[in-house]
């Protein structure tokens, strides 16, 4: 995930840190795994977020400004923690919230297959959707090698390696989505002033590709929020799922997603967000089933894995991974952020064309 600016500001940041122990001590109290807490996103965040509010000399020196000295660079890292504590602080107390919506590019497919597993319409509930760019994925469009989907004049059209068969025989299915929402801990409302702003910090500044889709999905976000009516509920996933997965409604497949959270959450969140759903999915019938959709890294140093599980399980859908969960399937192996997808799943269900 080529960042040479952000690479460089990382190894500027940990030199300026041994010589300011009081910068260092606060960095080191946010997360006591600095790996899994993403302290070195969050700080680079919080620096990008300066640039993007125009303030100076940050915004001078980040991209797309023309490259700076490493002397300039850690002079503004100095004068950030000195004169935009408040800033930095807000900024460091949360977990990053990448978004990235080129994960869309394996989750819409693993959409498809959890329609093409249940033959129903989708009831799509997101955990920790941060602004909800993903929540929203049938509304983009995709093309890539394998497979095109989607309207030909959406406002954001991801494209992506794809390595292996389409999840599909022939013309790609429709995909009906019942209804959908989605929650998390800080959710960013891109209706309000400067939430944007906060969302595009996480994204490297040297990336312009990620900043036009970010940008392109905030729009088609923000106006598919607006005409439901409704916005992203601030709230833990346990609490959430509760709610939501305490009623069912037949014909439709309750699908719970979510992309690069679980790290993020106490081993307390996990049980009870896993606990929720192996509860709602002991009452699952064939007529108002649950499908668990995960894009989530199963180690720091290997590929994301695309995974669904299924409730009620049927025969063959675990396709011999070593994953003693039955119903549970791996379906691809992805880029981090959806740069590449690599779909595995031996057998692909047949879908039925959504009604006139």
């Amino acid at each position: 995930m080529p960042s040479p600016f952000t690479s460089r500001l990382l190894r500027i940041s940990q030199a300026w840190l041994a010589h300011t122990p009081d910068a260092h001590a606060a960095l080191a109290a946010l997360a006591p795994e600095p790996l899994a807490g993403a302290v070195a996103l969050r700080w680079a965040a919080a620096l990008h977020l300066l640039a993007l509010r125009g303030l100076q000399p940050w915004a001078a020196l980040w991209p797309p400004a023309p490259q700076a000295g490493d002397v300039a660079l850690q002079e503004a890292i100095g004068l950030a923690w000195r004169t935009q504590q408040p800033v930095l602080q807000d900024a460091l107390s949360r977990p990053p919230q990448t978004n990235e919506v080129q994960r869309s590019l394996a989750l819409l497919p693993g959409l498809m297959w959890a329609s093409a597993a249940t033959g129903l319409p989708l009831r799509l509930l997101e955990l920790g959707a941060s602004a909800g760019l993903n929540l929203w994925c049938d509304r983009y469009r995709y093309e890539t090698a394998a497979w095109s989907w989607g309207d030909a004049d959406a406002a954001l059209c991801l494209q992506g390696d794809w390595r292996g068969p389409a999840p599909w025989l022939g013309a790609a299915p429709a995909l009906r989505i019942h209804d959908r929402a989605g929650c998390d801990a800080n959710p960013i409302d891109l209706a309000q002033p400067g939430q944007a702003q906060r969302l595009t910090s996480f994204i490297w500044p040297d990336q312009p590709d990620r900043l036009v889709r970010v940008s392109a999905a905030a729009t088609v976000a923000t106006a598919c929020f607006a005409a439901q009516g409704r916005s992203l509920q601030a709230q833990a996933g346990a609490a959430f799922l509760a709610e939501r997965l305490a009623s069912t409604a037949p014909g439709v497949a309750t699908v719970v997603m979510h992309s690069v959270v679980w790290q993020y959450l106490t081993p307390a969140e996990q049980h009870g967000i896993t606990a929720a759903i192996e509860a709602a999915g002991a009452r699952a019938t064939p007529d108002a089933p649950l499908a668990w959709l995960r894009f989530e890294p199963p180690a720091a140093d290997l590929p994301v894995e695309l995974r669904c599980r299924l409730w009620p399980a049927g025969p063959g859908l675990d396709n011999g991974d070593g994953c003693d969960c039955p119903g549970d399937t791996l379906l691809a192996l992805c880029h981090p952020h959806g740069a590449w997808v690599d779909w595995v799943h031996s057998e692909y269900l047949a879908v039925e064309p959504a009604p006139p």
